[in-house]
């Protein structure tokens, strides 16, 4: 591994952050900060987010209680009991109560007319198929077709004979009262990460407690009386117990075992579980069929029930929390992510005009500093003949003069270093009184023989380099070296050695032998003047004919210059 990757190793990096001394922000801060940590504690405290939790595991016993008498028709008055009325469709979690009943009697091994099914009717006996059956035949056919009624002829089958012809339920209910009938329902819960154990008849509830509780001034109670689950379901128990339906009994555990907050107790809820409304016109309700044997002068006979009713299916579900200090340290440190709202909302406070202009930009310039591709430098470009500035992306192959600008922004001066020109100027000028300032007469500039296309000025001279392609007017006109506020602001010797001296007062007086020192200052000096403080992450192009008038002031001894490099050639 080189040594400078594991010297990398023994870094530390960190943010660069801006400090606002502001009351209103800082006061806007803190308070965003509390509004977050009192959010932050609600939802910890609500949704118990410093507990780890286990799923319930379940089982459920019911029992139902309650007899009735009721007239069924062929049959007479007949007493229902548990057994009579709980049916075969029983389950783990679930029980059925009969509320309605159609009964065929007296049923015999035999042959007789099948019942019309969905109109069909026979003529001859080619219209029965022998041995044929169907999905809602009642008995296979024997290939004759004998009469239903006075009316109509039906194919012979062999089935339980008399055949159910009775299909719509009575209406009420026959076994209406079962509204008043009550089922105790048991349920033994376990949570197994915490070894908790717990049933919903809760240790103080005793005989004379579960005698006398009810549903509607006790919500724990676990004895309930069928017409009230019902009806808290949103039903009407008359309506439903025509046709029959699944209701569902929801029981919920949701428990908080620490010692100081523990509870752990049902709550109950119940809910209408098939669909009513579609299933007016196919297959309503909920029926089945069953039937009761027994022998008449040595002929088996059984009499049919058609029974319709309610299943009541019992759901299970919930959980138990204990504190974890584990889960507490990973929702804290989830939530800390929400401290950053407070520093997008400052941030876009500070970058809009809804807090200050002037404190938003210094504030971006600050936070955020740019860093530019050396393949996509943006230049500067200023012409005398303009007052803006233009920047332009440097290109290999176009000339900097034919590039359009990505933007034209407004030239700002550079207030500092004018007046400290404007202090040298007069301290050079006091000091140079008696000597001739040549630059202040007019200087008279020989035209390049050789004019390129690019120029403006006939003072620029060709170029192999399109980004050095650029002069110092926009359109036709005089050349900037021609005024002469350039010779002495960018050539007047005595001010650039005084501009060195300010800048460095140590150093030595510049002789023949420094030029170079001269022509960079030269340079800085022409980009000071024409502009100003350049935008952040660009570099100022300086036109042709300034560079090499610049160059015949102060020449390389050797004639050798180092060309087009952003700021300085």
């Amino acid at each position: 591994m080189p040594c400078g990757a594991v010297l990398g190793l023994c870094q530390y990096e960190t943010n660069k952050l801006v400090r606002i001394q502001s009351v209103r922000l800082g006061s806007l801060k803190w308070s965003l900060n509390a509004a977050i940590l009192l959010f932050i504690c609600i939802m910890m405290l609500w949704n118990r987010n410093y507990q780890e939790f286990d799923l319930v595991v379940s089982s459920v016993t019911t029992k139902v209680k309650g007899v009735t008498q009721t007239h069924v028709p062929s049959v007479g008055d007949t007493v229902w009991d548990v057994v009579d009325y709980s049916g075969s469709l029983q389950d783990k979690n679930s029980f059925f109560v009969v509320t309605n009943i159609i009964v065929t009697k007296s049923q015999k091994q035999g042959r007789c007319p099948e019942v019309p099914l969905n109109g069909r009717l026979c003529r001859t006996d080619t219209d029965c198929e022998k041995g044929a059956w169907g999905q809602q035949s009642h008995g296979i056919q024997t290939g004759s077709c004998v009469k239903f009624d006075a009316l109509r002829k039906t194919c012979e089958v062999s089935a339980w004979c008399p055949i159910e012809t009775k299909t719509t339920p009575p209406r009420p209910a026959l076994l209406a009262a079962a509204e008043n009938f009550t089922v105790l329902i048991k349920n033994n819960i376990r949570f197994p990460a915490f070894n908790f154990i717990r049933r919903n008849i809760l240790p103080w509830m005793d005989g004379a407690y579960l005698s006398r509780c009810h549903r509607g001034n006790d919500s724990l109670c676990p004895i309930f009386r069928l017409g009230d689950i019902v009806r808290e379901a949103g039903e009407k128990f008359s309506d439903m117990a025509i046709e029959g339906g699944v209701i569902g009994i929801q029981i919920k555990w949701d428990c908080n075992l620490d010692r100081l907050m523990q509870r752990c107790s049902p709550t109950y809820s119940f809910r209408r579980l098939d669909e009513k409304e579609s299933n007016r016109t196919l297959y309503p309700g909920l029926n089945f069929r069953y039937a009761k044997y027994n022998t008449v002068n040595g002929v088996e006979e059984r009499t049919l029930y058609k029974a319709f009713g309610i299943r009541f299916d019992v759901m299970v579900f919930g959980q138990a929390g204990r504190f974890s200090f584990i889960q507490l340290v990973i929702y804290i440190g989830s939530t800390l992510s929400y401290y950053a709202l407070t520093t997008v909302l400052l941030d876009w406070l500070i970058g809009t005009r809804c807090y200050s202009a002037e404190v938003g930009q210094s504030y971006t310039e600050r936070k955020v500093e740019s860093v530019q591709d050396e393949h996509k430098c943006i230049l500067c470009v200023s012409y005398v003949d303009e007052n803006n500035i233009r920047l332009v992306k440097r290109s290999q192959k176009k000339s900097l003069r034919d590039i359009k600008p990505v933007s034209v922004q407004p030239r700002k001066e550079d207030a500092g270093h004018l007046r400290a020109v404007l202090c040298l100027l007069q301290l050079t000028g006091s000091l140079d009184h008696d000597a001739e300032p040549p630059i202040e007469r007019k200087v008279k500039l020989k035209p390049k023989l050789h004019r390129p296309a690019w120029c403006k000025c006939d003072c620029c001279a060709p170029s192999s380099l399109p980004q050095e392609e650029l002069c110092c007017r926009q359109s036709d006109g005089a050349c900037i070296t021609s005024s002469p506020l350039f010779g002495q602001l960018v050539l007047h010797r005595p001010l650039l050695e005084a501009v060195l001296l300010y800048r460095d007062p140590l150093s030595p007086p510049t002789g023949r032998g420094q030029t170079k020192t001269l022509r960079h200052c030269a340079y800085r000096q022409y980009i000071s003047w024409r502009f100003g403080v350049p935008p952040n992450g660009t570099h100022p192009a300086i036109p042709s004919c300034c560079v090499w008038r610049v160059r015949e002031q102060y020449p390389s001894p050797d004639g050798q210059n180092s060309g087009f490099a952003g700021t300085s050639h």
